[in-house]
């Protein structure tokens, strides 16, 4: 029996996302090379990255309010035109000999807070396009296209693009972003209810809508479990990362040059991970497909942690990024069915600020634990993390009597 087709405004929606999240990855390789060509400090250099995470952090609950308040395409198509815009500011700095190294900051500071402001309008919008038992597949293909733009084929072509000629990276940057915006303005207006959930009599500020999507999330233990095993596999998937440059070269034994090699295995892997979620959930049920793929994380660390083999670290960084996908696909799922649609951009922020944070938080830990204890151990850590994270897991997703 044949899979029934998604539709064509769901089309329109993967296809901007996947030129989104194209323009991401470019930028992701170029915005590094060109602050290092502008000047030479290394701090400088990786505040770069830093300025661009910094938005989600700050802002994160705040876009889901905003998700909630206004119209959700049009708020998705106003931030495309604005990285669009930006985009066409810095290559024409960067052509007139204008552009700083504060310059880059702005830009990346600007961008990053309006992505943050449509990622979160973006993924509420599927609950409008798609039925409720086509969320999975719909899920599974959106995250594969954010994979394979973010990680397989943005960055190295970020790099290439950015050899060519620097302002070129940001100029077709521009352009996909210019497209993913047409694309999305084609996409008629959507059903989205804009009443808060509760006290509906009383006018609404920030805070009251804050607190009332915070606490629907605390009285509804399935949704809750989103955010809740978030924390454990953003802090180990940072920290694992973040130190994946030094286990290749000290613990493995491998020149540079497999820093890549290893990363695009890794995508691979999501990629595989991404295609076959919805197959997965639908199998064996979200509650499993959740807390097995803690578990089978777990296990990727603890091999990490007690390898030196090529061979293991490269299934184990396929299976990992494979597995996160899986967990990514599933988690997405069960928020959009479960999450009423006039809350469901504050709840999505929730679990997306959450990620944000325990990512930071993970990526300090992990450096801290590595230069005291060596760079075995913050693998090992990620292990009793992972297996709590499925007992929470287990637990909140477990069948109502």
């Amino acid at each position: 029996m044949s899979a029934v087709p998604l539709g064509p405004h769901y089309a329109r929606l993967w296809s901007a996302t996947a030129l989104s999240n194209l323009g991401d990855g470019i930028r992701a390789a170029a915005f590094p090379l060109l602050a290092a060509s502008l000047t030479s400090s290394p701090a400088l250099v990786a505040g770069v990255a830093v300025a661009g995470q910094v938005p989600g952090l700050l802002f994160g609950l705040l876009a889901g309010v905003v998700a909630d308040r206004v119209d959700r395409r049009v708020l998705v198509l106003v931030m495309d035109v604005a990285r669009t815009v930006l985009l066409v500011g810095l290559v024409a700095m960067l052509a007139t000999g204008h552009a700083t190294i504060w310059v880059i900051y702005v830009v990346v500071f600007t961008s990053g807070l309006a992505s943050v402001l449509r990622d979160t309008a973006a993924g509420t919008l599927l609950p409008s396009i798609v039925g409720k038992d086509q969320l999975d597949r719909a899920n599974g293909r959106m995250v594969t296209a954010e994979i394979a733009g973010n990680e397989f084929v943005g960055p190295p072509l970020g790099a290439y693009l950015f050899g060519v000629a620097i302002a070129l990276p940001f100029a077709v940057n521009g352009g996909t972003m210019a497209i993913a915006a047409a694309l999305v303005a084609s996409i008629p207006a959507l059903v989205q209810l804009r009443s808060p959930v509760g006290n509906t009599a009383r006018p609404s500020n920030v805070i009251m809508d804050l607190r009332t999507g915070l606490g629907w999330l605390i009285r509804h233990r399935e949704v809750l479990a989103v955010p809740a095993t978030s924390v454990a596999l953003a802090m180990t998937d940072s920290a694992w990362f973040t130190l994946l440059v030094l286990y290749l070269r000290d613990v493995v034994g491998l020149p540079e040059l497999w820093f890549g090699i290893m990363l695009a295995v890794g995508a691979v892997g999501g990629l595989a991970g991404g295609l076959v979620a919805a197959r997965i959930g639908r199998a064996v049920g979200l509650r499993w497909t959740i807390v097995g793929s803690l578990l089978v994380a777990a296990a990727g660390q603890l091999a990490l942690g007690v390898t030196s083999s090529v061979a293991v670290t490269a299934i184990v960084l396929a299976t990992s990024s494979a597995v996160f996908a899986v967990w990514n696909v599933a988690a997405r799922t069960l928020v959009q069915r479960q999450t009423p649609l006039e809350l469901l951009g504050r709840v999505s922020s929730i679990n997306g600020t959450v990620i944000t944070a325990a990512s930071i938080l993970g990526a300090l830990c992990g450096g801290v634990v590595a230069q005291q204890f060596g760079l075995h151990l913050p693998f090992l850590l990620g292990v009793p993390l992972l297996i709590a994270a499925a007992s929470i897991g287990w637990w909140a997703l477990r069948p109502r009597s």
